[in-house]
């Protein structure tokens, strides 16, 4: 048994087609319920994983005032764990296609759990220490959930379908933030709120770890065999294992990942900026108390998960009626508008509207760019998608410090034209994507078919 399947099914690291589920090669990909159940473990985890930035995010002004700071230095916290989980990510990348997901999942996982214990006391240092923390476990949670999802789909359009899963759950989890962060919150306060992410996430990377340990001890279905029947077919073949460097250089040939990569950093980078001082723009310019605007969070996680649910089925369909690159750029265009109107409206119902447009913007782009990234990165998917994490990672320390910048230097307008010019960027960075030919797993099932 593995993670992610709790069916015995694999979810391994390495080949991903040598682990991928019957049929996961079929003219249309399983629904969505069929995957869910099959993958909870790994959905969980990732819900899980993104719930201690949720409680930081949610109560940013009340944990300013206790920690005696200001909110912009607060909220540019945050961007210390952007920095982490670039450097943590970029220098594990190559790695993470030669361990199993669930000892990598597990690590991440106990990681977050000292992270959110420490977090709860509140204080300045610990808190920095906090967002350092939960930005390196993320680095390597994040990935390793993502590739086991789509490792047990094989490499085409199941296997993109799976890998949306993954992010439309986190999106779910910040969809519900009033129900899972404020309400017992007004029971313990945001001190429990982070204890209880704290014990949740060490039982889970328990969990995680003896999947591993059952992997590693003959499972041959598990992510460790599959990491060890990868390394055995490359020596068969001739070749050698690459080595770290060269799996750099290697992701970078992959077609047209490299511009993805990019637009995922900008995308995030003006996502994360806007969040990180949501809290602040609504209390002061809608006196939104904390309660009240956990719903606001609620609103742009229920439009980005929709969003998200609905783009990671329309672009892996087995006839997707819209291409995947041709919706990457109407998502950026849709980003740009809304996030360029936000900072200007004084009108509460048309600031909601645009929240909620642009969550679900976002969420298109961010659907497309891991399909392609699934479906064009093959056997170095691990790889390809730690990179990708540390890039975002990167974005969140961008977006935090250039959203504070911009707040500073000219307040709201500021901000509005530090984002904007991110996703004009990330719309240019879209050109190269558009006319790079996409590799043998960037079609259709029925392409593929007709083809063969």
């Amino acid at each position: 048994m593995s993670t992610g399947t709790g069916t015995g099914a694999g979810t391994g690291t390495g080949k991903a087609t040598d682990v991928r589920e019957a049929g996961a090669d079929e003219e249309a990909p399983p629904g969505d319920l069929r995957m869910a159940r099959a993958l909870w473990p790994v959905l969980l985890a990732s819900a899980v994983g993104l719930l201690p930035f949720t409680v930081f995010s949610t109560y940013l002004v009340p944990i300013a005032d206790g920690a005696g700071s200001g909110v912009a230095a607060m909220g540019g916290l945050r961007g210390l764990g952007g920095l982490a989980a670039l450097l943590v990510g970029t220098a594990l990348a190559p790695f993470l296609d030669r361990v199993p997901r669930e000892w990598a999942a597990a690590g991440g996982l106990a990681v977050l759990g000292g992270a959110s214990a420490l977090g709860a006391s509140g204080e300045f240092v610990l808190l920095a220490a906090f967002c350092l923390l939960v930005g390196a476990g993320t680095a390597v949670l994040n990935p390793a959930l993502t590739a086991a999802a789509a490792d047990r789909y094989g490499s085409g359009n199941a296997a993109g379908r799976a890998a949306t899963l993954v992010t439309a759950t986190q999106s779910m989890t910040a969809m519900l933030a009033a129900p899972v962060v404020a309400l017992p919150a007004a029971f313990w306060g945001w001190q429990g709120d982070l204890l209880a992410v704290a014990a949740g996430s060490l039982l889970l990377a328990a969990v995680f770890a003896a999947r591993g340990r059952r992997t590693g001890d003959g499972d041959r279905t598990g992510g460790g065999a599959a990491n060890a029947d990868a390394a055995v077919d490359g020596e068969a073949e001739g070749g050698t294992r690459l080595g770290y460097l060269a799996s750099f250089r290697a992701l970078g040939q992959l077609p047209g990942v490299v511009p993805l990569l990019l637009i995922a950093l900008l995308r995030t980078a003006v996502f994360m900026g806007y969040l990180a001082y949501l809290a602040a723009f609504c209390d002061d310019r809608f006196d939104l108390a904390p309660g009240a605007f956990a719903f606001v969070w609620t609103l742009s996680g229920g439009s980005f998960f929709v969003s998200n649910l609905l783009t990671g089925r329309l672009t892996n369909a087995a006839r997707p009626r819209v291409g995947t690159e041709r919706l990457l750029v109407l998502g950026l265009v849709a980003a740009l508008v809304s996030v360029a109107g936000f900072y200007f409206t004084h009108w509460l119902p048309l600031a909601l509207a645009l929240v909620s447009l642009h969550a679900a913007s976002h969420a298109v782009v961010a659907a497309c760019v891991v399909s392609l990234i699934v479906r064009r990165s093959g056997d170095r998917r691990g790889a390809a998608l730690s990179v990708n994490a540390a890039g975002m990672s990167l974005g969140v320390f961008v977006g935090a410090a250039l959203g504070g910048a911009g707040l500073g230097l000219a307040g709201y307008p500021g901000t509005a034209l530090v984002f904007g010019t991110l996703v004009v960027a990330a719309l240019v960075a879209a050109i190269p994507v558009s006319r790079t030919a996409p590799g043998p797993d960037d079609r259709t099932g029925a392409a593929a078919e007709g083809e063969a």
